[in-house]
């Protein structure tokens, strides 16, 4: 029955690969937990007693609250989907509650440090330099996912309604908006990709390449942002998601509403933003504390 979940989440949800072998691993584990716990129960069979069991093995391993709750957010879809497909009569997970989990507060960059980033004079003026610099200025500008920003494709960009269109989690388009000088800085970008490759339209389908010419791949994309943020930034964590973290947090600060903040981000549920009203909220105490005379 594992497979045939699999095979759901894979070809009628369309989950990414990542989340899949997420899914895989936590079912796989829960298997392995029964045939030594409770020999002779399969998984289809488990109760709410076993899935309890593996909670408090889980605990007694030093998982984190946050790791444990994810896996047993994998068993709820599991055995819906199995009570779906009418092979068992009750959920198991109905009587199992989440553990309380402290979220830590999304890490971001300060706009001073922000600004002086993306100043031009701290990238080369040739194509890696033109490239580097768009890398941060797309995740920052638009607040792209990593995987959106290296498959985005030159065909997706629209220059005349200034935005971009990008393929986010299981497979759902989302169009968003660029500001002036992000479309004139893919412009410049291209034109320098042109003349670098002379010409060879093999590299123009993706708009993000390699010196070598083939498409941006994760890592490197890490060293990039991680090379620029190490110079002039404080940020605690130094990766492409900070630069999301904190384009969402800039623009909650300015007075964004928080439903438009969540189309832009993409996500599915407005509880998935929410976390950065916390560093607001974070900002106006500090603001509280300095200003107010009785603070």
């Amino acid at each position: 029955m594992i497979d045939s979940f699999i095979k759901f989440l894979t070809y009628e949800k369309r989950m990414s690969s990542h989340t899949i072998s997420s899914y895989s691993n936590d079912l796989f584990q829960f298997n392995s937990f029964l045939k030594h716990h409770a020999p002779g129960t399969s998984i289809t069979h488990a109760t709410h007693l076993d899935i309890r069991a593996w909670i408090v093995d889980l605990s007694g391993k030093n998982n984190k609250a946050r790791s444990i709750n994810r896996k047993i957010s994998t068993l709820r879809s599991f055995y819906k989907f199995l009570q779906h497909r009418k092979h068992i009569k009750l959920n198991p997970t109905h009587k199992v509650k989440a553990l309380k989990a402290s979220y830590p507060l999304p890490h971001f960059v300060q706009k001073d440090e922000i600004f002086n980033l993306l100043d031009e004079h701290a990238f080369s003026r040739d194509f890696p330099g033109f490239r580097d610099r768009l890398i941060l200025e797309l995740l920052y500008g638009t607040g792209i996912r990593l995987s959106e920003m290296i498959n985005l494709q030159t065909a997706n960009i629209s220059h005349a309604d200034g935005t971009i269109k990008v393929e986010g989690k299981r497979q759902k388009e989302r169009v968003i908006p660029c500001h002036k000088s992000l479309l004139k800085l893919i412009s410049n970008y291209r034109e320098t990709k042109s003349v670098y490759f002379k010409d060879n339209q093999a590299v123009e389908h993706y708009l993000l390449v390699t010196n070598s010419g083939d498409p941006c791949y994760p890592m490197m994309v890490y060293r990039t942002v991680r090379k620029y943020l190490d110079q002039y930034a404080h940020a605690d964590k130094r990766s492409p998601h900070v630069m999301r973290h904190t384009f969402a947090t800039h623009l909650l600060d300015n007075g964004a509403d928080l439903n438009a903040i969540k189309d832009l981000l993409g996500h599915a549920s407005l509880a998935a933003t929410q976390v950065y009203t916390h560093n607001s909220m974070e900002k106006l105490k500090s603001v509280f504390d300095q200003a107010h005379p009785k603070a």
